[in-house]
């Protein structure tokens, strides 16, 4: 039975070690995490990302929550994207997206006060998988770098709308 069963699992599935690519960044935000943490948020980022590629949020409150699905699309890839974590409480979201045939991922972001000046500390982290050649070819472009200057445009972002109350163009 032993063997029927190796059989059957080198025909029916090829088991491979990840191609994978973790960061990390701390991001230095000027307001407090109770003021932040709602605008992690597929909807709410509307209001603060320049050219966010929101095509469609599934939520049964109109903005992040537990189960939330969201598509992005960014040149010619569709991302689909799923919150699996998400506590106000504790300022943490969690989300998976998965790019067919490039990548499957999760990003994480835990916010902490950094208990003297009104600002916040946010912790954020991205895990690619490779799913093939383009996936290949992303983590391998997904450098310390780049995600470095994907992370300070981010953070440039938001602080200007937290200081505006509006995305500055």
């Amino acid at each position: 039975m032993t063997n029927q069963k190796s059989l059957f699992y080198s025909v029916c599935m090829k088991i491979t070690k990840p191609n994978r690519v973790t960061r990390t960044y701390t991001q230095i935000l000027h307001g407090s995490p109770e003021i932040i943490f709602p605008l992690l948020c597929p909807v709410r980022e509307l209001e603060w990302v320049k050219d966010w590629p929101l095509k469609v949020a599934y939520t049964n409150s109109g903005v992040a929550e537990v189960g939330c699905v969201f598509e992005t699309e960014s040149g010619g890839d569709k991302t689909t994207w799923i919150i699996t974590q998400h506590n106000p409480e504790t300022k943490f979201v969690e989300m998976v997206r998965v790019t067919p045939e490039v990548t499957a991922c999760t990003l994480s972001i835990r916010l902490n006060s950094d208990g003297v000046n009104n600002k916040t500390l946010a912790h954020v982290t991205y895990s690619h998988t490779s799913l093939g050649i383009r996936g290949d070819a992303f983590i391998k472009e997904f450098t310390d770098n780049y995600y470095t200057q994907m992370m300070l445009e981010w953070e440039k972002e938001l602080n200007q709308y937290l200081k505006a109350g509006c995305m500055i163009t």
